[in-house]
């Protein structure tokens, strides 16, 4: 695919059936998505046009949408999720308005992109961003990140697929943890590790 599709393209493709990718518009638009690798004409009478493996990627990844701010303002001025250990990572009235917007944005994301246009339930975009958007989750409801002069959460990645651990110094705060998360649509397990210490294994739900 050279470009991405246009809007009119990209909604034929959102309205594809589901289970066997057939799609529906003008032979124009029809052919400009063979064109594209995204759909294919059956070869059979009536000749219908289906989505290909890319067109049925794309649909399912949703629309490309401009993603919340992502992860603390650096010196480009981009928004940073905190995942904890962040020596900057201070508290202010800024920083909190920042939070705010970043979860806007993400809830709006949600709304846009998961089919049922469900905000309970984290979309493509955080399975793509797990750390960022597990932290983002925890700092948009109050958690505090760890940092040099306080603790707090940490986020970290993990070996298994679409899961991140989260991790707290005390067990009130992991506790606090679990259940942000699981309000934001992940699900939660909190475990052992050899020396005792209790740490959260989250995953985004997808149901």
């Amino acid at each position: 695919m050279t470009r991405p599709p246009t809007a009119a393209q990209r909604r034929i493709i959102d309205a594809a059936d589901p289970e066997t990718g057939r799609i529906t518009g003008s032979e124009t638009q029809l052919a400009r998505l063979v064109v594209l690798k995204l759909a294919f004409r059956h070869p059979r009478p009536p000749h219908a046009h289906f989505l290909t493996p890319e067109g049925h990627r794309l649909r399912e990844a949703g629309p490309e949408l401009p993603p919340p701010p992502e992860p603390e303002a650096q010196r480009d001025g981009r928004f940073r999720a905190r995942l904890g250990g962040e020596p900057d990572a201070v508290a202010s009235p800024a920083r909190a308005r920042e939070v705010r917007t970043a979860w806007q944005g993400l809830l709006e994301i949600r709304r846009m992109t998961n089919p049922d246009g469900a905000l309970d339930r984290p979309c493509a975009w955080e399975r793509g961003r797990l750390e960022h958007a597990a932290a983002l989750a925890l700092e948009a409801a109050g958690r505090e990140p760890a940092s040099t002069a306080a603790p707090g959460y940490r986020v970290t990645s993990t070996p298994q697929p679409e899961a991140v651990s989260v991790h707290h110094p005390d067990a009130a705060g992991l506790a606090a943890c679990a259940a942000t998360l699981t309000e934001a649509g992940w699900q939660v397990s909190e475990h052992a590790g050899k020396r005792g210490e209790r740490w959260l294994l989250a995953s985004p739900r997808r149901t």
